[in-house]
């Protein structure tokens, strides 16, 4: 089946939350959601810094006047939203992740998180026990639906109020076939962009590595590459 866009969900109703929202992906993500009229809700550690954040980008150019952009703890967050996205540095993620248990059970959570390391030699995967950051989220969310999306969106072209549409795609990875059309949905709020079934959890690996390849065309070619599935 070919992809369509006219059968997804409805999600205009949907609180996002974003733990990780102060930091560039996070903050890029919150911004191009708050601009197509979703609630979002910034996480952080510091409930001051957070609640900074959602007014700076509450007013950036394109988001509505009456949209609805707050900042408040990363537990706050997690019991008030709908949808929330992990966005958080790799070297933190399995502790906030754990700490968010009890308010993420019964949610949808969408894990972003790239393992990577950097040397002079440039980016690299990162092994990791649970086979990826997906996963290891998974196993500390037993009670959470999770998913793997959003992994290879630019930071900097999400932050760039200049650009209306950013076309590529959303891979996503999961065990949950019905969460595949709430993410793909959400992507979709973002003009260009398509979020693409990508198989189960166990194939997130080489997504999140692959980032590691992206950086490396990005600075080849002083560009913002992103992924885009043909034939569908």
């Amino acid at each position: 089946m070919a992809y369509d866009a006219s059968t997804l969900p409805d999600v205009s109703g949907l609180t996002v939350g974003i733990i990780g929202g102060t930091g560039d992906q996070g903050r890029g993500l919150a911004y191009r959601f708050a601009r197509a009229g979703l609630s979002v809700r910034i996480g952080s550690r510091s409930a001051e810094r957070a609640a900074q954040s959602a007014e700076e980008i509450a007013a950036l150019p394109g988001v509505p006047a009456g949209g609805t952009v707050t900042g408040a703890s990363n537990d706050e967050v997690a019991r008030t939203s709908d949808v929330v996205i992990i966005a958080v540095p790799w070297d933190g993620h399995a502790e906030i992740v754990a700490a968010l248990a009890e308010p993420l059970a019964g949610k949808i959570v969408v894990d972003c998180v790239n393992p990577l390391g950097f040397d002079k030699q440039g980016p690299y995967a990162l092994d990791v026990p649970e086979g990826s950051a997906v996963q290891q989220a998974a196993g500390l969310l037993p009670d959470s639906r999770v998913c793997a999306a959003f992994n290879h969106v630019s930071a900097p072209l999400l932050a760039d109020p200049t650009i209306d549409r950013i076309d590529l795609d959303v891979l996503i990875c999961t065990e949950d076939r019905e969460l595949v059309g709430v993410v793909a949905a959400l992507a979709a709020q973002i003009p260009g962009m398509r979020g693409i079934y990508a198989g189960r959890l166990r194939n997130a690996h080489q997504i999140e590595a692959f980032t590691a390849n992206l950086i490396a065309i990005n600075k080849r070619y002083k560009a913002h590459a992103g992924i885009r599935v043909t034939d569908l």
